[in-house]
């Protein structure tokens, strides 16, 4: 009997035809559903409020469901008022109470209409699976009242079951786990597609928010990278994430959020740019600091303290590994310090800053004793934070390089392509590869660096080509040509050396027969298979397009971060497909505190409406039929004997 030891241990979970059969119906019945609504966001960057708001309001769906339920009966103001009730309803019944307009009346009607609401957003799952999400303390209630029967008069039922909620003092608590059931089953599924980390004030209170998630997968970016470096000890990535943190102000994930000690930078500091205003490395202040307040020329000495630690890093790292070819990266050995000079390209620059106290100009890449020393204790701080670390390791199990997901292929930066559409090969330390090849073992490498047992080879190699991936040439997540930290900061920005040039993927990617080539590369249908790329903010302000090579691009990056809004004209994109369409929601920044409605348009009309049976869960649900069907056989003849 063919695969006889599956189906022997398949026939221990369904013992006799009759156990098989009724799986096979309801697999069946799962197939027949409306997909699930998937949601792609993109480069969040920090920016908490604005993201958990988008997932809260489910990037404005909620609100679309509300005005399906209630266009005809309901106020337009009543309407946002359940929209924001559902989203924050904590917040919501506090208001109330402290306004005096908490009543029984209010509940009443507040949990009637929660009900309606729940019906229509839990229509495209089964009763097993709406079940499961509930609360467990309120499961049969509001199993009770969405399942209510046809022969039932439901006014009545509905009345009484909602009048012994309030009787019984817990409507408040029903209606928060309520609103927190619709908001569950609204969005099916999350991918995330690269940047949580770097910018914005609080990216681990993304990710305590993201690992309460059961459907979601993670598109490692850049920055997710620096930070996942930083965890598996490499110093050079360590110094990066502190320096970014001092940069933009946002101090409170760094030691509020993770519990990372910068008390002995901030006394190094201190005492080594004592005399050094440091006015160069002032950070932008896009978000002020609630928790660990510094004085802001304190920060400035921080930040300039760790940056010339960084730079002595990178350029050890560049000298230990040629294979990079990133030789003319080495500036920091470049350096006339005598003088305050730096010759790139022939042209000689006068450093903007040339005090540098803790550099042997003999021997500038060597750490100081006592920078040597803090970055000891940084990388235990590091090591230790046990929220980092397990963020990390679920951005591990959920995440990867890219996802292949219902015929689209997901991932951050780029392919790395020739000037010719060709894919350009690129090293890795498990041989120079190209596509999505490259991809596969970029990510082994970056599973390596944190999983290796610590102080092995295998694992600095690993460790340092992440930070290669952080800002490499030829790194498909940095997509640029150099990354010119130094340039920008030592010399200006308006020299021709300060310049940062796009992988040519980026203008080859616009094209439509370059992305068929894509999907194909990912095993897909050119045809009808689309690319959700982020990393380079969409230029909407000046006419930009977040919808490219005739709808099978999209980039979804459109300036969740408060750095890129000037630019991008908007606070971010949400991709949303559901069983009809795929949609883009653009939305706008918060006015005095408060969110807008996103504007949604359609990009895309589905031919028909898609049913799971279209999803490759659809393909996984129908394989696991067929085997019990051959299960069911196998009773039939004999071959497999049924059990009580």
């Amino acid at each position: 009997m063919k695969n006889d030891k599956y189906l022997l241990a398949l026939s221990e979970t369904y013992p006799n035809i009759r156990s098989a059969a009724a799986e096979v119906i309801a697999l069946n019945a799962k197939r027949s559903l409306p997909k699930a609504t998937e949601y792609f966001f993109s480069d969040l960057h920090g920016e908490h409020e604005s993201f958990l708001y988008m997932l809260r309001s489910a990037s404005g769906m909620i609100k679309f469901k509300i005005d399906d339920v209630f266009s005809m009966s309901v106020s337009q103001h009543d309407r946002e008022e359940l929209a924001q009730l559902i989203y924050y309803p904590e917040k919501y019944i506090k208001n109330l109470e402290k306004n005096n307009r908490l009543n029984d009346e209010w509940r009443w009607l507040t949990v009637y209409r929660l009900i309606l609401v729940c019906k229509a957003v839990s229509a495209k799952y089964t009763r097993y699976a709406v079940r499961s999400k509930m609360p467990e303390s309120f499961g049969y209630v509001l199993n009770e009242l969405l399942n209510v029967t046809d022969d039932v008069n439901k006014d009545f039922y509905y009345e009484e079951i909602i009048r012994t909620v309030i009787d019984t003092e817990i409507a408040d608590d029903f209606i928060i786990e309520l609103a927190f059931l619709i908001r569950s089953l609204t969005v099916g599924r999350l991918h995330i597609i690269g940047d949580i980390f770097d910018r914005g004030p609080r990216a681990d209170k993304i990710m305590n928010e993201l690992t309460k998630q059961t459907h979601i997968d993670f598109q490692w970016g850049n920055h997710d990278v620096s930070w996942m470096g930083a965890a598996s000890g490499n110093l050079a990535l360590i110094a990066n994430v502190i320096r970014i943190a001092l940069s933009y102000n946002s101090l409170d994930v760094l030691e509020d959020g993770y519990g990372l000690n910068l008390r002995p930078l901030s006394v190094f500091a201190a005492e080594a740019y004592s005399e050094d205003d440091c006015s160069l490395f002032m950070p932008k202040t896009l978000d002020d600091v609630k928790y660990d307040i510094i004085d802001k020329s304190l920060t400035a000495k921080m930040h300039k303290a760790i940056s010339i630690i960084q730079l002595k890093l990178e350029s050890s790292i560049i000298s230990l590994h040629p294979e990079y070819g990133m030789d003319d990266r080495d500036l920091f050995s470049k350096i006339d310090f005598e003088n305050g000079i730096i010759t790139l390209n022939g042209n000689s620059y006068t450093l903007l800053d040339k005090n540098f106290p803790t550099v042997d100009p003999s021997d500038p890449l060597k750490l100081s004793d006592s920078e040597a020393e803090l970055m000891k204790v940084l990388k235990n701080s590091f090591r230790h934070s046990r929220l980092l670390n397990e963020h990390i390791k679920f951005m591990f199990t959920r995440g990867g390089m890219y996802k292949i997901c219902n015929g689209n292929v997901l991932y951050h930066g780029c392919i790395p392509m020739c000037d010719d559409g060709t894919f350009r090969k690129v090293f890795t330390p498990d041989g120079e590869v190209s596509g999505k090849e490259l991809l596969d073992k970029i990510e082994n490498v970056i599973r390596r660096a944190y999983f290796a047992p610590t102080d092995t080879k295998e694992k600095e190699i690993a460790s340092d080509y992440i930070w290669y991936l952080w800002g490499g040439k030829d790194s498909p997540l940095f997509g640029k040509n150099k990354m010119a930290f130094f340039e920008r900061t030592f010399i200006g920005s308006d020299i021709p050396e300060a310049k940062e040039v796009f992988d040519p993927y980026y203008t080859l990617s616009q094209n439509v027969d370059v992305c068929k080539k894509i999907l194909s590369e990912f095993g897909l249908d050119p045809e009808n298979g689309h690319i959700v790329n982020g990393h380079v903010p969409v230029n909407q302000k000046e006419g930009e397009s977040p919808v490219k090579a005739d709808g099978r691009l999209f980039v979804i990056d459109g300036g969740i971060s408060k750095a890129y809004r000037v630019k991008t004209g908007i606070a971010g994109y949400t991709l949303i497909y559901d069983s009809h369409s795929l949609q883009l929601a653009e939305h706008k920044p918060a006015e005095d505190g408060h969110y807008k409605t996103p504007d949604i348009r359609i990009v895309e009309k589905l031919s028909r409406r898609f049913n799971v049976s279209d999803t490759d869960r659809g393909m996984e649900l129908y394989e696991k039929a067929e085997d019990l069907k051959k299960l069911i056989n196998a009773y039939r003849s004999g071959e497999i004997l049924e059990k009580q």
